[in-house]
């Protein structure tokens, strides 16, 4: 499966194409869409709909993966991020892409294994978990959208792990064992 993964700002936009299963990750493109300083928004905003289109048009993801909005201390960056979100999600809609969302925590729990892991682990992490080579230039946007890519493709084993675990315990159940509570 092909996963681009988005980091919304409106002066920076990341974005990142994964493709491939947990343990087999094959890094696609990675870059970002840039608008203009001084720039009204909704030009902004269209900058960034029309670059997201662009890259869903020529590298044909098969699933869309967003970070999921947080509290934010300054109320209009809080609002700004929520709008380049909702363009992102319209580009996933108009062409029919499936979308999904994670908190930033599950994102780098996903790929640093540690929920409060700083930029610089995350990239870190991305580059390894991609085979990036260390000269190959990363924006930290576009480390962030790949990361949000590779947390999508590793929930794919999340029915797998649920599965063997619950497998002994129905075994355990049905051989009538009891489990006392402390």
């Amino acid at each position: 499966m092909r996963v681009l993964g988005v980091d919304p700002g409106s002066a920076v936009t990341g974005f990142g194409i994964v493709e491939g299963a947990p343990g087999h990750f094959q890094f696609i493109t990675a870059g970002t869409i840039r608008t203009r300083p001084g720039e009204p928004m909704p030009e902004r905003l269209r900058t960034i709909h029309h670059g997201l289109l662009d890259v869903i048009g020529e590298f044909a993801p098969a699933a869309v993966s967003l970070e999921r909005s947080f509290v934010a201390r300054n109320i209009q960056s809080a609002f700004r991020i929520g709008e380049v979100r909702a363009v992102a999600m319209l580009a996933a809609a108009q062409r029919g892409l499936p979308l999904y969302e994670y908190p930033p925590n599950a994102v780098k729990l996903a790929v640093a294994a540690f929920g409060h892991a700083d930029k610089a682990q995350v990239k870190f992490m991305v580059r390894r978990t991609l085979a990036l080579p260390p000269d190959f230039e990363l924006a930290d946007d576009a480390s962030d959208a790949l990361a949000l890519a590779v947390c999508h493709l590793g929930r794919a084993r999340a029915p797998r792990i649920s599965a063997a675990v619950e497998r002994p315990a129905r075994a355990v159940a049905a051989r009538g064992a009891r489990i006392r509570k402390p």
